[in-house]
């Protein structure tokens, strides 16, 4: 192009020199916060003057900028990577403030020359380096990241772990070897979870970096179900009060763990505001940005603290370097002077290169030049903990991966061949980038579609260490690559918050044990509740449910309600006291009557067992025994058959035994009508007449029991539905109609039976029989009419244990009533026992 379309330009401002330089064929830019404070006097009359950085020197960050230097060192000196090329760097620093790190971006754009010419219609040169390493904090880094990517100069930052850095549409030059928050905030949960931290509290910097990473940490532990009691904000730029209100926050609150998305500048004004009156011992949890820092180790009120760290790493020959820093390259660099005279608190002498600097004052020490770095034992020198230190070293190796594919040409069998008069477009190395895949002593380099590594993390407790101080302990890992639930491993124990080995409790509400159920508090967090009992026949087996649960059918709960037992099965047995005391009764019953029969049958001939008809009495005898027998199918577990004979053989054997009074009863009326002139009566009512009339009665019950079995038979039940927590096992009546036809008939007779004795009561007779045959009606109907509200009122078994008293009342009612005075004759009276007698030809004597 021809000089008349050439175009002088000239830079406006004025350059900010680098605090660390090198010449060489391509230049790399580094920026790192080497100070966390900054002063900026403008007085809006003139040109402000260039912001200068203060406050003390985080040693830790030169360390950080020194591995640049040694990583490009390390590849100027190799012969398969960059071979003919060497590298150089400028390194400034950002004083972790925005403006500084935007002027530095722009000359790491723009060049250093002040004069230029250029031949296009604009003034734009060609970028000063081939990328970016830095910076250390996430908000310079995006502003820097921002005005680089116009120009397409790629930058990979060490420590810039906000998640929005990820956004290739706003920020398409960013690169980092350091896991995003996204990650970090997503272990983070998985950490508060996993030891059951469910009420928790949580504090971030009030800046890019905390404020994102907070939002991302809060999301994550909604999906997980935490809740978080407060969140404060506050920065190193914060008012004091601000300050204040977060460390009263803290100190108010009810969590026991705090997690702190703090930026590691930021953590010392926390620490040192919360001293002033120290809260209740809370257990911290730490991101990346605090957690490994050791310049943070002396806040006591941070010990037993776990979070999430970068790996600890080792870098050959790194520890030699950083402690081979010679007099002459102090000397050239206000940076490396301010470090040296910072770490052995001495003045250096006043030199033309820091005499516009500094003044030297005669009260402090002069620097011999003979002090020594091994000497020393501070964050600079600490390489126990290579963390972020392995991240520059990564990064600057990824951009000497990039440059390589872009300058060199591999070739086989031989070394590559690199051209280093070849001009590096920022883009092409930005294109690289993209691509870049290898692996530096044992550490991986690799960028997805994102510009971000593999996230793997090591998890860090803060333990004592001798006298008093604390260290780094790694007690497990985080890998993002795992599959979901088995991205956290520990490996070791950890050492809590008071030196305690037992797990922190941080809750709202205690956990609900099984029985109960979570009952969410009105206007509170949802892991604030209350516990409520399961309700009657709930049960709830697993802690903090949410439900309870019915019991199947069949079962109930026991009395803690966190299991359902079988529910007790009752019926009326021969396992138990009232079982066994009608079980005896009834056979004492069946017993009695025998014995009677036998007495009867003894004496069959003698007058009082021939009186009224003797095979009615026998027969009597016979159904009473029966009936007796008959109580004795209403014990015991209900079945098919047992459900059908109790019914149907107490129905028949009764209506027989009251058949058979009742032929008695007409007996004793027709033999004293037949005493009258004329009467004719007893040759209708013979033997034969008294037996037809026992058959005739007997039948009619038979055939409405033939109707009840065939139609609708008694059958077994499970009655869930009387008691909650027992099945009664009992006999449905099938037909509630034909039990109490059944019913009915036998009171029909027993009235009648009843009615016909009370009128022969008066007969003249020395035995009357009409008499006890009423009294034995009597107590009959007595018995069964107290029977019907009792029968029905009676729960469970005890409804069973009604219609067995009834049969054997009734039945030692007749037996009492009939039979016993005609023993009490034949066995004590035996005088008594004549026709005469009992004609009424002989006086009576009371019984």
């Amino acid at each position: 192009m021809s000089e008349a379309t050439s175009i002088a330009c000239r830079r406006q401002g004025t350059l900010m020199p680098p605090a660390l330089s090198k010449e060489g064929d391509v230049l790399i830019g580094g920026i790192f916060s080497f100070h966390y404070e900054h002063i900026l006097e403008q007085n809006y009359t003139s040109h402000p003057i260039p912001l200068q950085c203060t406050g003390r020197l985080y040693s830790r960050e030169l360390r950080f900028a020194r591995a640049m230097e040694f990583a490009i060192e390390q590849v100027n000196n190799r012969s398969d990577l960059l071979p003919n090329i060497t590298l150089g760097y400028q390194i400034h620093d950002s004083c972790s403030a925005v403006p500084t790190a935007v002027k530095a971006a722009f000359q790491f754009a723009n060049g250093q020359d002040l004069e230029f010419t250029t031949g296009s219609s604009s003034c734009t040169a060609m970028a000063n380096v081939a990328a970016v390493v830095g910076d250390s904090n996430t908000t310079p880094s995006i502003g820097m990241t921002r005005l680089l990517g116009l120009f397409g100069v790629p930058q990979v930052s060490h420590f810039a772990t906000c998640a929005c850095l990820s956004d290739k549409q706003q920020y398409p030059a960013f690169f980092r070897t350091i896991p995003s928050d996204h990650f970090q905030a997503a272990a983070l949960a998985q950490l508060v979870k996993h030891f059951g931290w469910t009420w928790i509290g949580t504090v971030h910097s009030d800046s890019d970096y905390g404020n994102n990473g907070m939002a991302s940490f809060l999301s994550a532990v909604q999906n997980e179900g935490l809740c978080v009691e407060y969140s404060v904000a506050f920065s190193i730029a914060s008012s004091h009060s601000k300050v204040e209100r977060a460390a009263e926050v803290i100190r108010s609150s009810t969590s026991r763990v705090i997690v702190a998305f703090v930026d590691a500048g930021d953590m010392p004004i926390l620490m040192m505001e919360l001293q002033k009156q120290p809260p209740p011992p809370l257990q911290w949890i730490g991101c990346e940005s605090w957690v490994t820092d050791p310049e943070i180790l002396k806040f006591g009120l941070l010990a037993g603290a776990v979070g999430f760290g970068i790996e600890r790493s080792v870098i050959p020959g790194f520890r030699e370097f950083l402690l081979q820093l010679p007099a002459a390259q102090v000397s050239k660099s206000l940076l490396l002077q301010e470090f040296w005279e910072d770490t052995f608190n001495c003045k250096l002498p006043v030199t033309e290169s820091n005499m516009e600097s500094k003044i030297f004052q005669q009260d402090f020490q002069k620097c011999t030049g003979t002090e020594v770095l091994q000497d020393v034992n501070i964050p600079y020198t600490d390489t126990s903990q290579l963390r972020i230190t392995n991240m520059v070293y990564k990064a600057t190796y990824a951009i000497a991966h990039a440059i390589h594919g872009v300058a060199c040409k591999d070739r086989i069998n031989s070394l590559p061949q690199c051209n280093r008069n070849a001009v590096l477009q920022p883009y092409q190395v930005l294109e690289k980038l993209k691509k870049v895949n290898f692996t530096v002593n044992g550490y991986p380099v690799v960028f997805d579609s994102n510009g971000d590594p593999v996230a793997t993390y090591e998890l860090i407790n803060w333990q004592e260490a001798p006298y008093g101080t604390m260290k780094f302990v790694t007690v497990g890992r985080y890998d993002a690559s795992k599959l979901k639930g088995q991205e956290l491993s520990l490996i070791r124990n950890i050492t809590w918050m008071n030196g305690k080995t037992q797990v922190p409790v941080s809750v709202c509400s205690e956990s609900c044990p099984p029985g109960t159920r979570k009952a969410a508090q009105k206007g509170r967090p949802v892991c604030c509740y209350d516990c409520l009992p399961c309700g009657e026949g709930e049960i709830s087996n697993d802690t903090d449910s949410l439900d309870c649960i019915s019991c199947p059918d069949e079962f109930w709960p026991n009395s803690y309600r966190d299991e359902c037992l079988p529910k007790v099965i009752e019926f009326l047995s021969l396992d138990e006291v009232l079982g066994i005391i009608l079980a005896v009764c009834s056979i004492t019953g069946a017993c009695t009557v025998v014995a009677v029969g036998f007495i009867f049958y003894r004496h069959r001939t003698s007058p009082i067992v021939r009186a009224n008809n003797s095979e009615l009495s026998f027969l009597l005898l016979f159904s009473l025994t029966l009936c007796f027998l008959c109580s004795l199918t209403f014990i015991g577990r209900p079945s098919e058959w047992s459900c059908m004979l109790r019914h149907t053989a107490f129905g028949i054997t009764f209506v027989l035994c009251i058949s058979c009074v009742l032929g008695k009863t007409l007996v004793v009326l027709m033999a004293f009508r037949a005493t009258l002139p004329g009467s004719n009566v007893m040759k209708w009512f013979g033997p034969p007449q008294q037996r037809m009339t026992v058959v005739c009665f007997t039948s009619v019950q038979a055939l409405i029991c033939t109707l009840w079995l065939v139609l609708s038979p008694p059958f077994p039940i499970k009655n869930m539905s009387l008691y909650n927590e027992r099945i009664i096992l009992e006999c449905n009546l099938g037909s509630a109609g034909a039990f109490w036809a059944v019913l009915g008939y036998i009171g029909l007779l027993a009235v009648l039976c009843f009615v016909l004795a009370f009128l022969a009561r008066k007969l003249p007779d020395n035995f009357n029989e009409a008499k006890f045959i009423t009294f034995s009606m009597l107590i009959f109907c007595a018995v069964w009419i107290t029977f019907i509200p009792a029968y029905v009122s009676s729960p469970g078994k005890f409804t069973v244990a009604v219609e067995i008293f009834a049969i054997l009342a009734s039945s030692f009612g007749v037996i009492a009533c009939i039979f016993v005075p005609k023993c009490f004759i034949i066995l004590f009276r035996p005088e008594q026992n004549t026709k005469k007698h009992l004609m009424g030809k002989v006086p009576s004597k009371a019984l």
